[in-house]
């Protein structure tokens, strides 16, 4: 049984470790915050004090961090015991961090130096995906590496390989994208209905299954109606990938207006209180806007 390193037991770590423990494999883990770690014993982890102590005997690392600085400290920093003094040649580091395509790319390049491989795998499907073990999984690096970590990916949701290094993140931000412009989409659209004196719940459940049904008209389009914005995604989290997307953009000469607009619109809903809110919470910030507030 391929032995596992976790690193990074928050919102989304801690699920896909819970999922790969009932599957059976081996899994020791690591958490800055170590009670993080130690709330997963009960389950069958081992909780290891370093980064470096937790990969020694790992056939596979997973990384799974809030952005590509702590992903770079936790594997390569030269002030935290990280990881990359205890992996061995051979070993396979999957990063499902969301971090820039950029970061993904050196961090393979530093790796196999070392003699390890890498995969960047982001995923997209929240806390809910986590859970059930429906990720969707961006893949990037080397076919065979991608195979050699398919078993254990499938166990977390659906893997596809899209390319080489970098290639994970860059579908990451196609995602981020697509998810930020349409919560912004449906929420403008369901404020209008309700301007008109549409009912945004009716509504709603009026175009569920025609052209504009989606997993965002679903899930977030039902918050947005129930004015539920506890927090599952982040907002800050949104804006944040919005703006590696618009930095990712503008390295490759490619104008995303869009992508721009609506990374405004985040920005002015977090400097407005909405940061630590679900991304929903756009919502929130395309109401004030209506109602005149400064």
């Amino acid at each position: 049984m391929i032995r596992i390193a976790l690193l990074g037991c928050g919102l989304m770590g801690a699920p896909m470790s819970r999922r790969l423990l009932a599957a059976g494999y081996p899994l020791t883990v690591w958490n800055r915050t170590r009670a993080k770690a130690e709330a997963l014993v009960e389950a069958g982890a081992t909780v290891a004090d370093t980064p470096a102590a937790a990969v020694t005997q790992a056939d596979l690392v997973i990384t799974m961090l809030e952005h590509g600085g702590v992903v770079g400290e936790v594997l390569f920093s030269t002030e935290l015991a990280s990881a990359a003094p205890g992996l061995r040649p051979g070993t396979l580091v999957v990063d499902m961090s969301s971090i820039l395509p950029e970061q993904a790319q050196d961090h393979a390049r530093r790796l196999a130096a070392l003699g390890v491989s890498a995969l960047d795998a982001p995923v997209s499907g929240g806390t809910l995906g986590a859970e059930a073990g429906t990720l969707a999984i961006m893949a990037g690096g080397e076919a065979a590496d991608f195979e050699r970590a398919r078993e254990v990916l499938s166990v977390l949701g659906r893997p596809v390989h899209v390319g080489p290094a970098g290639s994970g993140q860059l579908t990451k931000l196609a995602n981020q994208m697509i998810v930020g412009i349409t919560i912004g989409a449906v929420a403008e659209a369901l404020l209008l209905a309700e301007k008109g004196g549409a009912n945004p719940a009716k509504v709603r459940e009026a175009l569920r299954g025609g052209f504009a049904e989606s997993r965002i008209l679903e899930v977030h389009g039902q918050r947005m109606v129930e004015g539920d914005f506890a927090k599952r995604g982040s907002l800050a989290i949104q804006l944040k990938d919005l703006r590696n997307a618009l930095h990712t953009s503008a390295g490759l000469g490619f104008d995303a207006p869009i992508t721009q607009h609506l990374t405004d619109l985040y920005a002015q809903a977090a400097e407005h209180g909405f940061a630590d809110l679900d991304q929903s919470a756009l919502f929130r910030e395309l109401q004030r806007r209506q109602s005149g507030q400064a």
